[in-house]
C-alpha cells in the first residue's frame, strides 16, 4: 500500500478527520500526507486533514476553529434532541481569536467539567449536557439530558457528582431522571413540577407500569410520535385504561401532537380533573 493510501485508510478509522500534527506522531512523513492530499484529502485551516466522506458537521466545527458540541454533538450521539436552527454549535477555548463564520455557527465559548484533548473535534458528553443546559431553553435541554441517561452514555449518580460550574447545569442534573424513557415524559414532568402536585412516574398498577400517577386515582398516559404502530397495540392499551377505570382510576390519554402542540388544552384537562378531585382516593 501506497503511503498516501496508508494516511487516507488511517484517516477512515478516525471518522476522516485528523490534524497534522496526529498524522506526524503516528509517523506519517510529509511526503505521505502531500500524497493522500494529492489523492482527495484536502486541507482544511491549513492543518487539518479531511476525507471526503468526513461528517459534515464536523468539518464545520474545525472549520471555524473548534469542536463540535452541545446540540450537534448530541444529535452524532443519537440523543434526541428538540427542533432547533441548522447553526453547527461548536466550542472553542476562551482565548480563540480565530473564529469561522459566526452567521453559520453557534460558538460557546465558556469550558466545560472535563478536560478535552488538543486536537478533538467533537467534546465528550459531559461538556455536550454543559453546554446544552446553558444553551437550550430548560425545557428542551432536560429532554437531550434524560436522553443521555435512557441511552446510558452517562449514569445519573455520576451527573449530581460533577462539578459543573454552571447552576443550569446543576439544577438539570438534579432533576433529571433516567424513568423518563421517552421526551414527551421529560416535558411533562418539567412543566407540572411547578404546580407542587403529587407525581409519581412509572408506577406498577394492574400488573402495568403508567407513565405518571398524580396523587392516588388520576393516571396519566401519553403517547409518543411512533407509538402503536398495529391496531393490536392501541387495544391492548383500550383494555388497559378500562381495566383501571373499574379500579376505580381516571385515565387521561394524551398523545405527542396534543403535549407538543396544544399543551394549554393539556393542561388544563389534567388541572380540571384535580379540580374535580379525580385524584384523590374515595
Amino acid at each position: 500500500m501506497a503511503s498516501g493510501e496508508r494516511v487516507i485508510d488511517w484517516l477512515a478509522h478516525r471518522g476522516g478527520v485528523a490534524h497534522t500534527a496526529e498524522a506526524r506522531a503516528r509517523g506519517f512523513s510529509g511526503r505521505a500526507i502531500a500524497d493522500a492530499v494529492d489523492a482527495g484529502v484536502r486541507r482544511v485551516r491549513r492543518s487539518w486533514l479531511v476525507s471526503p466522506g468526513a461528517a459534515p458537521q464536523v468539518v464545520a466545527a474545525i472549520a471555524g476553529g473548534g469542536r463540535g458540541s452541545c446540540v450537534t454533538a448530541a444529535r452524532r450521539s443519537g440523543l434526541r434532541v428538540p427542533d432547533h436552527e441548522d447553526e453547527v454549535h461548536i466550542a472553542v477555548k476562551p482565548t480563540a481569536s480565530r473564529v469561522g463564520d459566526a452567521e453559520r455557527l453557534a460558538v460557546h465559548w465558556a469550558v466545560g467539567p472535563v478536560p478535552v484533548a488538543k486536537y478533538a473535534t467533537e467534546d465528550p458528553i459531559v461538556n455536550v449536557l454543559f453546554h446544552v443546559a446553558r444553551c437550550l431553553p430548560r425545557e428542551d435541554a432536560l429532554t437531550v439530558w434524560e436522553s443521555s441517561l435512557n441511552k446510558e452514555l452517562i449514569d445519573r449518580r455520576m451527573l449530581t457528582r460533577i462539578e459543573w460550574g454552571s447552576t443550569h447545569a446543576a439544577a438539570l442534573a438534579e432533576l433529571a431522571s433516567s424513568l423518563s424513557d421517552s421526551g414527551l415524559d421529560t416535558l411533562f414532568l418539567a412543566r407540572f413540577s411547578a404546580f407542587g402536585l403529587a407525581l409519581r412516574q412509572q408506577v406498577l398498577l394492574d400488573g402495568r407500569r403508567v407513565d405518571f400517577l398524580i396523587g392516588d386515582r388520576l393516571v396519566v398516559q401519553l403517547d409518543g410520535f411512533a407509538h402503536h404502530s398495529s391496531p393490536k397495540d392501541r387495544r391492548r392499551d383500550i383494555e388497559a385504561d378500562a381495566r383501571l377505570a373499574l379500579l376505580g382510576f381516571t385515565v387521561l390519554r394524551f398523545d405527542w401532537k396534543q403535549v407538543v402542540h396544544e399543551w394549554p388544552r393539556v393542561e388544563q384537562t389534567v388541572l380540571t380533573a384535580v379540580a374535580q378531585g379525580l385524584h384523590r382516593a374515595a
